[in-house]
């Protein structure tokens, strides 16, 4: 840790520990899952198959039906979900590649920090894809993987490094790779490591799921990957195995850590590409492996709460269930997803999906639960990911510099579902780059910006398939939440002034 940061938490933390003595502080979990839609659930309408856990968890707490990730693709959601911070904002967080270097810099104050501040032990459980390693080196596979989640705030890690469908196949804990023998170094590159090097296009005929685009590099378990690797063979580890494991590992850190405060970020791999569920929870539903994963994270929810129950901290302990973005059905490989999607509307009513300006791209589940102090109820407020570093220290009581968090909301009122509370009133989201394609909702209005004039749809098409759009467009929510009619010739003033405030926002470098 650098030392204006190590300086910074030393005086924050002699604050609280001079502070009037308090009651134990509740754990926090935080549980991330990946690509599930709006309308994935069955709490949120899915009716063709049942997720009870959630269910449950939505039941006896605040299910929000205005929920937003920050982002439609997952780095730069988990950037902002960890510093409080829009993507747009820093260069370099969109999607990270294998090799790609720690992208959250050290000397950001971040969600972890704050809740070390406040006396937590921390920890990340699941997928990272926020890189590891220094900038302009990467990281160093055969070594120490730093800098990296102890450098921003965690204990504790046991990460997939990047997502599943990039390589390496491999598991990082203590800031490396487990079980890497040295005499079989893990190499990983972007280019073809030798001319006879295994791939997706030179053994199609060998793999257990085809590619459709992109995924078509080294071979592991029977799937082609982005990227390429060679050695780690006794760290690589089975795709069906990577939910079992990381339960294992979160009943662990929650059995470590039962007798003090903890934040534990657990963030599943579920339903990602490749989507590949243990045996036991394939074809269980009947849209193939897609929704089957969707059945596989609900059982992993409910096997945490089977710990929170057994371990009696289910009373004090807040649960925050989310998702990274919205939905896709092909996302580089062949696994039925649209052939088997029936009438399941993934995204709910809304429009678009990953990678989307629409609200299926980037409104999603959002489910707050804490037995004892959570009503049971429905609620319209707009909450977003972004917003739980501010929440989270209010409800810590742990102070926020005015330099840090900059686009963090404290909605906390309206997630522990208050009488009266109120969320957010607006919100910018964004695709996967920078400020080029961005959207903004102002109470019910909502613009979208397409600098490129050109948009992705991924619920109902490929996404390399574009749908032409006008470079601005203008809904209203409220009467038209599928964002079917384009208001922007009928409401120019309200138009301008969307456009006025989304620069505003961009111009100040915080909405905090």
């Amino acid at each position: 840790m650098n030392r204006q940061k190590r300086l910074l938490l030393a005086l924050m933390g002699a604050s609280v520990l001079c502070a009037k003595a308090e009651p134990r502080k509740p754990n926090v979990i935080l549980i991330m899952a990946d690509d599930l839609g709006y309308g994935d659930l069955s709490c949120y309408g899915a009716t063709s198959f049942k997720t009870p856990n959630i269910d449950q968890l939505a039941a006896e707490g605040q299910r929000f039906t205005s929920g937003y990730c920050s982002a439609s693709t997952c780095t730069p959601t988990r950037y902002s979900l960890l510093t409080g911070k829009y993507a747009f904002r820093t260069e370099g967080t969109g999607i990270a590649p294998p090799n790609g270097h720690l992208i959250i810099d050290q000397d950001t104050l971040t969600l972890p920090d704050l809740m070390k501040i406040a006396g937590y032990q921390t920890g990340v459980i699941g997928k990272w894809h926020l890189g590891l390693g220094e900038k302009g080196k990467g990281p160093d596979w055969n070594g120490e993987l730093n800098p990296g989640p102890r450098e921003i705030g965690f204990d504790y890690h046991f990460l997939l490094p990047t997502t599943n469908d990039r390589v390496p196949q491999v598991y990082v804990t203590n800031s490396r790779v487990l079980n890497l023998d040295p005499s079989d170094p893990l190499w990983v590159g972007d280019q073809k490591p030798s001319p006879d090097h295994p791939t997706g296009v030179s053994h199609r005929e060998s793999l257990k799921m085809d590619w459709s685009h992109g995924h078509n590099a080294t071979i592991h378990n029977g799937i082609s990957r982005i990227g390429y690797y060679t050695g780690g063979q006794k760290a690589r580890f089975r795709d069906e195995d990577l939910a079992d494991k990381w339960v294992q590992e979160s009943k662990a850190f929650i059995e470590k850590n039962q007798d003090h405060p903890f934040f534990l970020f657990y963030a599943s791999h579920d339903i990602h590409v490749p989507r590949i569920p243990h045996e036991r929870f394939q074809g269980v539903t009947p849209h193939g492996f897609r929704s089957d994963s969707i059945i596989q994270f609900d059982w992993t929810v409910g096997e945490i709460m089977k710990t929170l129950n057994r371990l009696n901290l289910r009373e004090n302990t807040l649960i925050i269930l989310c998702s990274d973005n919205g939905p896709v059905m092909d996302d580089g490989y062949q696994d039925e997803a649209l052939e088997k999607l029936g009438e399941h509307k993934a995204a709910g009513p809304y429009k678009g999906g990953k990678y989307s300006l629409y609200e299926g791209g980037t409104r999603t589940p959002i489910i707050t639960s804490w037995k004892g102090h959570i009503p049971a109820g429905v609620s319209e407020q707009i909450v977003c990911t972004i917003d739980l570093a501010a929440s989270l220290a209010a409800l810590t009581h742990t102070p926020v510099p005015s330099t840090a968090c900059g686009d963090s909301k404290n909605v906390l009122d309206a997630l522990l579902g208050k009488t009266g509370a109120k969320g957010r009133h607006s919100l910018i989201q964004q695709d996967n780059g920078g400020r080029g394609n961005l959207a903004y909702r102002s109470g019910d209005w909502k613009l979208t910006k397409h600098a490129k004039r050109s948009a992705k749809n991924t619920i109902v098409e490929s996404p390399l398939a574009k749908i032409k759009v006008p470079q601005f467009q203008l809904f209203n929510l409220s009467t038209d939440p599928a964002e079917k009619t384009d208001l922007i010739t009928e409401h120019p003033k309200e138009a301008q002034r969307l456009k006025q405030e989304l620069q505003a926002l961009i111009d100040a470098g915080h909405s905090r």
